[in-house]
């Protein structure tokens, strides 16, 4: 910048020489002329050159600034670099203190291992005498039973063989019962916690709903309107929905029959609008089926995607949500499957929550555990191959197509939220109230009950107890030791699981009694 001010200095100064040396050669007209001019030429060259001084002053201005602004950006970019490399620094330091914590934590545990290792040598050593002490008593009672039996050693082997077994069949029955009565113990105090926890963080309505399949009248007029002339409407009725319509002597009422309940909550509702419009006649009975199959239809759509809202199950097959929605209408026992579905995807996770599993699949697998349900009248199988099948198709996890396959014990559980549906349902299922049973149902099933305790043998008799929910089972002493009273439970408890359906689970109670008899003469 500075020479540009030089030149432009140097080009006025030069001029102005000019001038004043060709001034001498003029005229005293040419010398006022060029007089007039020089005053011109010195007023331009003072404001070119304090235009000069100001473009070179603000030159120099924003030169400096972009320098200062080049300092400050290293300032902040060495700042910023000072600051990151202290972060590192102590996250170096924390490493360096948590590796040192690990290394004497080894140490610790390292010298517990040893420590622990030299214990076992002792008691390995200790083990070791004793079992030399063993043999040798049992060599001398050997020679000792030789010589007061007079015994071969074959026979003595023989006697001792049979004593150890028995022995050993006693030790063994006492220590399978202490084991499963502390393992009974522990889970029993295990499940009541958590169950407690779960029941306690659950609300939901216990009511059971009941589908009820008849439409009342206004007066028994409307019957004769409902038949229609030669029957054309009802047979118009029953062809376009799929039901059977009753009308009997019942007063002001017609009774809807099907096994489908769909089918019946589209037949129910239009029969209602049909009464309540008063035109009855086969085109109207066609387009108010036609609407009512569309109003059910969007009805399932809804309460499926409620359950799943509610539930926090999401990402389903819109299918499977209509198919979830038909469990409104669907009962068990009187227990309504679209609540009880809602209510064991609660427990289940809860459970789940509590046992550190993973809640998603099992509120997944309860919610849809009894989905086979809605459409088991269609299909050929149980309700839970047909449920786990269908939601199979549409791209469902394998965990939860296990949780819903295996509920029932029909396939082998293959993760652990498998057991917790299993689990919720029974809560949800068997708790008091919260089913019921025909008597007919009940009959047969303490019958067969029964049945299957008598088939074994060695049973004397046998009684189902506590509505069908207990089997106690007497046996013969003399035929049944106490090692084949644990086996004979575990057998009746698995032919009853493999052969019978029931809510909840029966437990088999088997007794052992030995009576001595005696008579004084």
């Amino acid at each position: 910048m500075e020479p540009i001010v030089v030149g432009i200095i140097a080009l006025v100064v030069g001029a102005v020489a000019g001038v004043i040396f060709g001034r001498w050669k003029l005229t005293n007209q040419q010398r006022t002329t060029g007089q007039s001019l020089l005053t011109q030429a010195e007023a331009t060259s003072k404001t070119i050159l304090e235009n000069a001084g100001k473009e070179a002053n603000q030159l120099v201005e924003d030169a400096n600034q972009r320098a200062q602004n080049k300092l400050d950006e290293a300032d902040n970019h060495i700042s910023r670099r000072r600051k990151e490399l202290e972060q590192e620094d102590d996250a170096l330091s924390r490493r360096r203190v948590q590796l040192d914590k690990r290394m004497d934590d080894i140490e610790r545990r390292s010298e517990r291992m040893e420590q622990r290792e030299q214990q076992l040598s002792k008691r390995q050593s200790a083990l070791d005498r004793k079992a030399n002490e063993l043999k040798t008593q049992q060599e001398e009672q050997m020679e000792e039973m030789q010589r007061i039996a007079q015994m071969t050693m074959e026979e003595a082997r023989s006697s001792v063989l049979e004593t150890a077994e028995k022995e050993a069949r006693n030790d063994m029955a006492r220590i399978i019962r202490q084991v499963e009565a502390e393992a009974r113990e522990e889970a029993d105090r295990r499940a009541r916690e958590i169950i407690s926890m779960v029941v306690q963080r659950l609300a939901s309505e216990h009511v059971s709903e009941i589908s009820v399949s008849v439409v009342t009248l206004p007066n028994d007029e409307m019957k004769g309107r409902i038949i229609g002339r030669n029957g054309r409407n009802i047979r118009s009725f029953e062809i376009a929905t799929g039901v059977d319509v009753v009308v009997d002597d019942t007063p002001e009422a017609v009774t809807i029959s099907s096994f489908d309940p769909v089918r019946r909550e589209v037949a129910k509702r239009t029969m209602s609008k049909l009464v309540a419009d008063g035109r009855i006649h086969p085109a109207r009975i066609e387009k108010l089926v036609s609407d009512t199959q569309a109003e059910v239809n969007e009805m399932l759509r809804e309460e499926g995607e409620s359950a799943a809202y509610i539930t926090g199950v999401h990402g389903l097959h819109p299918e499977i949500i209509k198919l979830l929605g038909q469990l409104k209408f669907r009962t068990s026992y009187g227990q309504n499957q679209h609540a009880h579905a809602i209510e064991t995807a609660h427990l289940a996770g809860m459970i789940a929550a509590e046992l550190g599993a993973n809640v998603d699949v099992a509120k997944a697998g309860g919610l849809l555990h009894d989905i086979g349900k809605a459409i088991d009248h269609e299909i050929e199988g149980t309700h839970a191959i047909i449920g786990s099948d269908f939601i199979k198709r549409y791209g469902v996890s394998e965990d939860i197509v296990n949780c819903v396959a295996a509920h029932h014990h029909e396939v082998e559980p293959t993760c652990v939220e498998a057991y917790i549906v299993e689990a919720a349902d029974a809560i949800s299922g068997a708790r008091p109230g919260a089913r019921r049973e025909s008597l007919e149902n009940y009959v047969k099933r303490v019958k067969m009950l029964e049945e299957i305790a008598n088939g074994f043998e060695g049973v004397e008799q046998s009684y189902a107890l506590q509505a069908g929910r207990e089997v106690r089972i007497l046996v013969r002493p003399d035929e049944i030791d106490d090692l084949g009273a644990l086996e004979l439970a575990k057998n009746v408890a698995k032919q009853i699981e493999d052969s019978m359906q029931y809510p909840g689970q029966i437990k088999v109670h088997v007794i052992r009694e030995t009576r001595a008899i005696d008579y004084a003469k």
